[in-house]
């Protein structure tokens, strides 16, 4: 590892009371990736991620997860979004890593990590955005219903070392 600081956090948000959505927008091109940290829970659903405010059919994903005694794969292309939690569950964390987000010449890919503490649900998944446009923000929105109170995101840029 790199001597000193590589995950330099660009901005926290911690919910006082529940909403839709979070955005992290403005985001300086200036690091080689992006990673960002989800700690809280929806009161339904799944939260999805946005990049640039893009809600055409952009975006495709692998996933699988699985609670111990099962397991279940998926996949989908031409999405409007794509998954970063493994759905609904009190106590979720996931860790999103968004590589060469400020790249204008290639698709923007993620590898998502999620699991509930409550649930013992652990997931992993692969999504693309198919763009070219280099991510200058992006938005975490509750599939349904709300994002809670109490829920935090922080979004850290990676220094190229």
């Amino acid at each position: 590892m790199a001597a000193g600081a590589t995950y330099e956090p660009i901005a926290t948000t911690t919910l006082s009371s529940a909403q839709s959505s979070v955005t992290f927008s403005s985001i300086s091109g200036s690091y080689t990736d992006l990673v960002c940290v989800i700690s809280g829970n929806t009161s339904t659903g799944d939260i999805i991620i946005r990049f640039n405010s893009d809600s055409s059919s952009n975006y495709s994903y692998v996933r699988i997860f699985g609670d111990g005694v099962s397991a279940s794969s998926d996949s989908a292309i031409s999405q409007t979004s794509f998954f970063v939690t493994v759905g609904g569950f009190t106590n979720a964390n996931s860790i999103i890593n968004i590589q060469n987000y400020s790249n204008s010449t290639t698709n923007k890919t993620t590898l998502v990590r999620a699991n509930s503490v409550s649930t013992g649900y652990l997931g992993l998944y692969v999504g693309l955005w198919r763009s070219t446009s280099a991510i200058t923000s992006v938005t975490l929105t509750a599939n349904s219903g709300n994002l809670n109170s109490g829920s935090t995101f922080t979004l850290y840029g990676i220094a190229a070392a």
